[in-house]
């Protein structure tokens, strides 16, 4: 996992050096960046009036170029990325139409009406009459209005007659839903339209003014004063500062979008002769977009990417003050693109990596709502508000900065762009398997073919449905080739409840004949000196080397006095002999009875060994395993299962 991590951190670290390097070719080429300003003087009208309608500024009524470019000014600076975002959007929505049509009163009830943070447009047609606007009007109004967030949609009185009954909808005519009061999931106000003209600019301006009036207004000076210096429940406010009518339709669709989160307030500064306010809260040049924290004040449009439009500022104000549901998406968004690693990490054959995949995205996916669960119950207790406050806190003293502004530039030019993000993400990916095949040359499974490996999963999973331990312990063996085996494990259920471990594997443990071979014996003379010269060890005067040499030599024939002794004991009769250990295989404990019986190992009797080291009679351990205890009698090692190695060290201590 630390591994797909590190690559995913990579791949974005790529995607911002991809970034800069495109505006190094777009500067190279053209000699501007997308932070350049523009001279609307410069633009043309049909431009001019393509920036209007992005922002969602009405234009009807100014016949000059002059007005047009007046009205741009006066809505903020414009940018080069900007202008080509406009451009851009305009020729891709050309045809585009994604308008619900609703089937009954549920249908409209549950996507208008129980939607509390989101503004609808309905046209609604009458039973036996035409609608108010024809198919082509509808399309430009969907187009004009779609690229501020606000969803269409057409309810036919023909498919619930009752419900335009109960509503009063006798004629075709147009509904607006937008929420009614500020708190976050509040009522829903729906608004009907009752103008004679039906042009799409007149219906524009009726829903821009509808959705203005939520945005608290202030047009004088006093008034800015006091609001400025309120301290309120909302710590984090948005202010416009600019010389119009109403804010732009951008501005207003943000302003419910943040419902409860961020305050947007607009200022009109139009018949302001005094402008010391403004010199003494910061405002320096009109328009301005101030956001307020308790941290500061923060001019939105001077770093890289913050453009006059909805996306731009939409995605600013979601990194400085995010819900939890744009935290869960992000999480949601990294740990998908984290799993799909898996694809080009896999190594073999194709089949393979797609069941990985597959594992990975439903196991990845798992564990992130099971650890969102309680991240959810822990916000809502109160004792956590301080911790989500200062959260928040350095969440906002983060996404100020400079490199903040370069992500979110980035993030905006790639989701505009898919088709790029895949192709580096693939690209990405196909690095990481050409390493990896390169890492794993050594590896013989990574050649295998479909079939090859499909054959082997079955195999595993034949093998897990007979014997589960086994299959788990990565123990490879033939199981049973007679089909009557598994119809008898179906047959009994009971079975099933209790793991089976084939007893294969009794036959390959290591069996051998306990022997003994002749030994000396030594003198029981020199043992009682020896013992003497243990217990007063002449020269109390010589060095610790000799001392020490002394020491191991009395240690070295004492233990051959005491194996004589032992062996005096335990044998009786004839020539002294020991335990040839040479014959027992590498790994095995030396002993010299066995366990299960609690008899002693006669010459030539067959013993036999397991995994873990420990010695038994094969006839008594072969019971013992027959009868479906498949561990140690000594340890509780399984019995089928290789224990690992390990080294002991054998030095002795230093003598102090």
């Amino acid at each position: 996992m630390w591994w797909k991590l590190f690559f995913l951190l990579l791949y974005f670290s790529m995607l911002l050096i991809l970034a800069r390097f495109f505006e190094a070719i777009v500067w190279y080429e053209t000699g501007i960046f997308a932070t350049q300003l523009v001279d609307p003087v410069t633009l043309s009208f049909r431009k001019l009036k393509t920036i209007l309608e992005c922002r969602g500024l009405g234009y009807s009524g100014l016949a000059e170029k002059r007005d047009v470019r007046e009205l741009v000014q006066n809505s903020g600076e414009l940018m080069q990325g900007e202008l080509y975002s406009a451009l851009k959007n305009e020729e891709e929505q050309v045809g585009s139409d994604s308008s619900t049509t609703f089937s009954g009163e549920m249908h409209f009830y549950e996507l208008v009406e129980d939607t509390k943070d989101g503004i609808w447009l309905v046209q609604v047609i009458a039973q036996d009459r035409n609608p108010l606007l024809s198919t082509a009007n509808w399309g430009k109004m969907v187009q004009k209005v779609s690229q501020f967030g606000i969803r269409t949609g057409i309810f036919n009185c023909s498919s619930d007659s009752r419900y335009c009954h109960k509503r009063g909808w006798m004629k075709s005519t147009l509904i607006m839903s937008v929420p009614q009061t500020n708190a976050s999931k509040g009522k829903v106000m729906l608004k009907e339209y009752n103008g004679r003209r039906i042009e799409t600019e007149h219906i524009f301006k009726w829903m821009t003014a509808h959705v203005a009036s939520r945005i608290k207004t202030i047009r004088f000076s006093e008034q800015l004063m006091d609001d400025w210096y309120q301290m309120e429940k909302q710590p984090v406010k948005m202010f416009l500062f600019a010389r119009l009518l109403q804010p732009p339709a951008f501005f207003s669709a943000l302003s419910i979008k943040f419902t409860g989160r961020i305050e947007f307030i607009f200022i009109d500064v139009r018949n302001w002769d005094n402008t010391t306010c403004l010199e003494e809260i910061g405002v320096q040049q009109m328009p301005s977009y101030i956001l307020k924290t308790p941290e500061g004040i923060y001019r939105y449009g001077n770093s890289t990417g913050e453009f006059i439009s909805l996306h731009a500022m939409d995605a600013f104000l979601r990194s400085v003050q995010p819900e939890v549901n744009d935290l869960f998406i992000l999480s949601l968004v990294m740990v998908n693109l984290m799993a799909w690693m898996d694809l080009f990490i896999t190594q073999g054959a194709t089949i393979k990596r797609f069941v990985v995949l597959i594992s990975t995205l439903g196991t990845y996916n798992s564990l992130l709502i099971i650890s969102w669960l309680p991240i959810l119950g822990f916000l809502q207790l109160p004792y956590l508000d301080n911790f989500y406050e200062y959260s928040l806190k350095l969440l906002r003293y983060a996404d100020t900065t400079t490199i903040a502004s370069w992500v979110r530039a980035d993030w905006t030019f790639y989701s505009s762009h898919p088709a790029l993000f895949l192709s580096t993400y693939l690209a990405h990916g196909l690095l990481i398997d050409y390493f990896e095949k390169k890492r794993r040359c050594s590896n013989e499974d990574q050649n295998a073919n479909n079939l090859e490996w499909l054959s082997s999963l079955w195999d595993w999973y034949t093998s897990y449905l007979v014997h589960p331990i086994a299959s788990f312990q990565n123990f490879d063996s033939d199981w049973d080739d007679d089909p009557n085996f598994l119809l008898q494990r179906l047959a009994f259920p009971d079975l099933w409840l209790r793991p089976l471990v084939p007893i294969d594997y009794i036959k390959n443990l290591p069996t051998w004949k306990f022997r003994l071979v002749q030994s000396e014996r030594p003198n029981p003379v020199e043992c009682d000196n020896l013992q003497k010269n243990m217990t007063n060890p002449n020269g109390g005067s010589s060095g610790d080397q000799e001392v020490h040499h002394y020491s191991s030599e009395v240690l070295h024939n004492n233990d051959r006095c005491s194996a004589a002794t032992k062996s005096e004991e335990s044998w009786s009769g004839g020539e002294e002999q020991d335990t040839d250990w040479s014959q027992w295989p590498c790994g095995m404990l030396h002993c010299t009875e066995c366990v299960v019986c609690l008899e002693n190992f006669e010459t030539d009797c067959v013993v036999m060994g397991l995994p873990c080291g420990h010695v038994f009679h094969q006839q008594c351990i072969v019971v013992w395993l027959a009868g479906g205890r498949h561990c140690c009698p000594v340890c509780r090692w399984p019995s089928y299962k290789k224990k690992p190695t390990r080294q002991h060290a054998t030095e002795q201590p230093e003598p102090e």
